[in-house]
């Protein structure tokens, strides 16, 4: 089972490898720079070589690590400047992965701010498909939304029709989030409801382009469109439909993330131990 965490970059770039050996991680995830702001400090070549043999060094397989894009770039903005703004961020994170050696960076999908579905479909696929222009060898992972008002990409539809329009096959891939799915409407609870979402996700998408999952109960009901994670197994999904979850991603080798929150109930050590107890 590859297993783990979003793990901090505080102090080096290269200590996020050391947080995630101290989790017992053989998966993780970070932001290479603070994901609140526009600006980031290029990554020094000394760093990146640490970073990269402190992983060489590990049991963590490359293909079980990911970056996130930060929070302020919107790919599916009406706004020009913002718009523009944001595929020049993209870009440059995907250079910065390219010289961590990260094979993924998922993204959020963005929000039309009310100017409809179509209109900021096309502007994120306008996005998407210059982005992949950048000669890195990265998979850009688009991530499903939870429905919140104006964001594009919940619907398992739309996600497909999205990820169909990215010209370059070989360079995007998806990656699936339980919370934000639950959130959408698709029903997790259970063993065979989970199958069936899982079903219609490899109807319309595909396993084979499922990269990254992230692995995280909600805290919001079914269809309520509220982007709450939750402790696995205490969440409105809870244990029988993650423990499937689980299940069916080992079999498939798709590497889990965890986004949980750290609170006096629980930390990422907790969580990481309780995800390993529902797989037995």
């Amino acid at each position: 089972m590859q297993i783990g965490a979003h793990v901090s970059i505080s102090g080096s770039i290269s200590n996020a490898v050391d947080n995630a050996i101290q989790r017992k991680c053989n998966a993780f995830q970070i932001f290479t720079r603070s994901p609140r702001s526009w600006f980031a400090k290029d990554i020094e070549q000394s760093e990146a070589n640490e970073f990269k043999d402190k992983l060489a060094s590990s049991n963590i397989d490359k293909f079980a690590t990911t970056a996130h894009m930060p929070y302020l770039p919107n790919l599916s903005s009406p706004d020009d400047d913002g718009y523009n703004k944001s595929i020049k961020t993209m870009i440059k994170e995907v250079e910065r992965c390219a010289k961590l050696g990260i094979p993924y960076l998922v993204t959020h999908l963005g929000s039309h701010r009310g100017t409809g579905d179509e209109k900021g479909i096309k502007r994120l696929v306008g996005a998407l498909n210059k982005v992949a222009e950048t000669k890195a060898d990265v998979t850009i992972l688009l991530e499903n939304t939870a429905g919140q008002k104006n964001s594009v990409g919940s619907d398992f539809m739309q996600w497909s029709e999205i990820f169909s329009k990215c010209k370059q096959k070989n360079r995007f891939g998806v990656c699936f989030d339980t919370c934000h799915a639950f959130a959408a409407g698709y029903d997790l609870r259970k063993k065979e409801s989970v199958q069936e979402t899982l079903k219609k996700f490899d109807d319309l998408i595909g396993f084979e382009n499922l990269k990254i999952l992230h692995l995280n109960d909600s805290k919001g009901m079914l269809n309520e469109n509220r982007d709450r994670h939750e402790h696995i197994g205490l969440g409105e999904i809870g244990e029988e439909g993650m423990s499937e979850i689980i299940r069916i991603m080992n079999k498939k080798k798709i590497p889990m993330v965890l986004e949980t929150p750290i609170d006096d109930r629980r930390d990422d050590f907790g969580n990481i131990e309780k995800v390993k107890s529902l797989a037995e």
